[in-house]
């Protein structure tokens, strides 16, 4: 019943390797029910018994583990340089006293302080040991914590081989290996937090403050204060503080922080707008909709440090590796020190020497660094640029799929009915026609009724129509009314055929095709919704209306043939409009006429065929099919609460053309983490080979295998963050 928990941002936390030891470490308190370190965030979660342990213990005990802790996502109000702070102070005195003690050495100017437990200690000998002190303080004490329970991380083996090559007399090479490993933790940590920065820059896209109108005033009110409901005030060049509606005033908006898109969105009266995007030129009033917790960039943010704590399934593997490779190469360790001499009698000084080598090379730091780091640097990548991966295993799954299915009403057309083509007859005009039917329509709700209404209203500058008298929905037909005191009817052209004595005669294809318009043809009655405008005596002309094409289709499904994906249509429609589509986009594949409910059914067909398939919808009417796919890409879901929690990937614009950026980001990820794990192991192989001859010593050890290999891993993962969308 007293159970709490703890959210603890950790400063320190230099690898996968660390994480781990902490998480263990913290779990052994007494009144720890649970504790979960999450290395790509920095971030330590703990649930425990207030009765039995209070939050000032357990942060003393992670202090004492040699990190700094705050409250998750809290701000300091003088953020400290990584090079300002204790360790890294503490490394560079590590490091003079190495220098000085070597400078000594050499100079041959190393005077006697006296005999200790049998060892002449020198001045020389002094300060190499006060570098072991300084360099060793941080990782030597959770290596201690860690070896008090037979747990061999990276701190621990560190730990076991400065305590050898102390106990060898080997002053040098052991301050060489607490100077050294204390920095590459500073250089492994200055280089995660590059990856780790472009999350923090997400959390401060939205103002902390913000202008609000309260009882007739202005104020400046922290956003955590602001009530839903209330109006902000934005000026040019301020960033919008809230999700909200705009009241009044119009402006260009660019929400580029949220969909990734390259240019600003006009934004008018009635119009949403969010959190973290900035105003142009214009002066807003916004009504806010929801509080800062709730707002699309707080979800954002939430989502992808979820993402970076799902662990992959090649990351799950490099744990099980690590988990017995490590006690492997201690065991190995112990017999290169005990065997030779035992058996052979080799100086035991010189194989223990070796062995100690073999533990640092053992330090599978580079190897757990390998996959994390690439994942958040490009789940963040993502991010920045619209995309939302929902964990490293969507993300290592969309490198691996061979086709890619899409729907095509919202997904590869806009969803919305717009007028084509308009049609006159017999001595009547285009423009005549499009206004009797605007007339007519604009008392109806039917989705074709407001495209032929909002043309009428785009294309003349005539807004004001005419009075309608006698209106009459003529159900699954059309509608009729007098205008002027003439009776006129708008719909199916069956509308028109009769019942009457003299049925009026419908044009032919040929008669379309040869009133001379450019564009107009047999498309007309296949790929469109064709209306009729007249009279009951007579056909005055024709109007089309269609589910157009995105502007991008074209070119997002061109790259994504190049990437070698087969692309595979999916529709509900009927088979001559997604016959005309399909073509158009080049779409070898797909089926029309298909219900929600049977589009699982064709997911799992195509799953049996190239076992790995991602799905693209609206993230509504085809969750099922989204769920079912390996992958299901939610399009255009800025502001969409349910599809963001419910899309393994989420494109938070109706852009297409992030799709192939997304496709190449994935597959250069998992090529990444497979560079990394090939390199990590086949480096920590070879240098373990070259101990034996005695080639590798402990110092090259921790230049080549620890702090380099790590350094390499992490410069490897950091090229995924350049990667851009198709049009940017």
């Amino acid at each position: 019943m007293d159970e709490q928990t703890e959210d603890l941002q950790i400063e320190g936390m230099h690898c996968a390797g660390c994480a781990d030891e902490l998480e263990q470490a913290v779990s052994r308190l007494h009144g720890v029910t649970e504790a979960k370190a999450n290395f790509s965030a920095s971030t330590l979660r703990v649930r425990y018994r207030a009765s039995t342990i209070d939050r000032a213990k357990l942060i003393e005990h992670v202090e004492r583990l040699g990190y700094t802790t705050r409250r998750a996502h809290e701000e300091t109000s003088t953020p400290q340089s990584l090079w300002k702070r204790r360790d890294a102070l503490f490394t560079g005195i590590s490091g003079l006293l190495l220098a000085l003690g070597l400078a000594l050495s050499t100079l041959g100017a190393n005077p006697t302080l006296g005999v200790f437990w049998g060892r002449t200690l020198t001045l020389a000998t002094l300060l190499y040991l006060g570098s072991v002190f300084f360099g060793a303080y941080h990782f030597a004490r959770r290596g201690w914590q860690a070896l008090k329970t037979f747990s061999f991380g990276i701190s621990a083996l560190m730990t076991l081989a400065i305590i050898g090559a102390i106990i060898l007399g080997e002053y040098i090479e052991a301050a060489s290996l607490a100077f050294l490993f204390a920095l590459a933790e500073l250089l492994e940590e200055f280089s995660v937090e590059r990856a780790r920065r472009s999350l923090r820059a997400l959390m401060k896209l939205a103002p902390s403050e913000a202008r609000v109108r309260r009882h007739g005033q202005e104020l400046w009110l922290s956003i955590d204060q602001i009530e839903i409901g209330e109006t902000l005030i934005v000026k040019p060049g301020e960033r919008i503080a809230l999700d909200g509606i705009v009241l009044s005033g119009s402006s260009s908006v660019n929400q580029a922080p949220i969909t990734g898109e390259s240019l600003p969105v006009e934004k008018r009266s009635r119009d949403a707008v969010f959190a973290g995007t900035i105003n142009h030129e214009g002066y807003l009033e916004i009504q806010v909709t929801k509080r800062a917790p709730d707002t699309t960039l707080a979800k954002i943010i939430h989502l992808v440090e979820e993402a970076e704590a799902q662990r992959a399934p090649v990351e799950k593997f490099v744990d099980r590796f690590a988990k017995y490779y490590t006690p492997s190469v201690v065991a190995v360790a112990a017999g290169v020190a005990i065997l030779p001499p035992l058996l052979w009698g080799a100086p035991f000084s010189e194989w223990f020497s070796r062995a100690l080598a073999l533990l640092v090379i053992a330090c599978p730091c580079a190897l757990l660094i390998s996959t994390p780091v690439s994942i958040i640097s490009a789940i963040t990548s993502a991010a920045r640029n619209g995309v939302l991966i929902k964990g490293g295993v969507y993300l290592e799954e969309l490198g691996q799929v061979k086709a890619i299915v899409l729907d095509k009403t919202g997904t590869l057309t806009t969803g919305e009915l717009t007028v084509t083509d308009v049609i006159a007859f017999d001595g009547s005009s285009p423009a005549e026609v499009l206004r009797i039917a605007a007339t007519l329509e604009s008392k109806s709700q039917h989705p074709i009724a407001q495209a032929i209404v909002r043309h009428y209203e785009q294309s003349t500058s005539e807004q004001a129509l005419a009075e309608v008298q006698d209106f009459l929905s003529l159900t699954g037909q059309g509608v009729q009314a007098r205008v002027n005191g003439q009776l006129y009817r708008v719909g199916k052209l069956q509308l028109f055929a009769g019942p009457n004595p003299h049925p009026i005669p419908l044009p032919s294809r040929e008669r379309v095709q040869g009133e001379g318009q450019e564009g107009i043809g047999e498309e007309v009655f296949h790929t469109k919704t064709v209306i009729g405008v007249g009279t009951p005596e007579r056909l005055l002309g024709l109007i089309a209306v269609a589910d157009r094409i995105r502007p991008e289709a074209q070119e997002t499904v061109n790259a994504l043939k190049r990437l070698g994906l087969d692309v595979i249509m999916i529709t509900g429609d009927n088979e001559e409009t997604a016959q005309a589509v399909a073509q158009q986009l080049g779409i070898a594949r797909y089926r029309a006429g298909v219900l929600p409910d049977e589009k699982v059914s064709e997911i799992r067909k195509l799953l049996q065929r190239y076992g790995k398939v991602a799905m693209v919808g609206d993230g509504v009417n085809d969750a099922p099919a989204l769920a079912t796919a390996t992958v299901g890409i939610a399009m255009g879901v800025m502001g969409t609460d349910a599809a963001l929690e419910t899309a393994h990937v989420a494109l938070m614009s109706d852009d297409l053309s992030k799709l192939p950026y997304l496709i190449e980001l994935s597959r250069r990820a998992r090529r990444v983490i497979q560079q990394n794990i090939f390199f990590s192991i086949v480096t920590k192989f070879s240098l373990g080979l070259g101990v034996f001859p005695g080639y590798v010593t402990l110092v090259l050890a921790v230049l080549v295998g620890d702090m380099g290999a790590s350094l390499a891993v992490t410069g490897n993962a950091l090229r995924l963050a350049h990667i851009k969308p198709l049009r940017d």
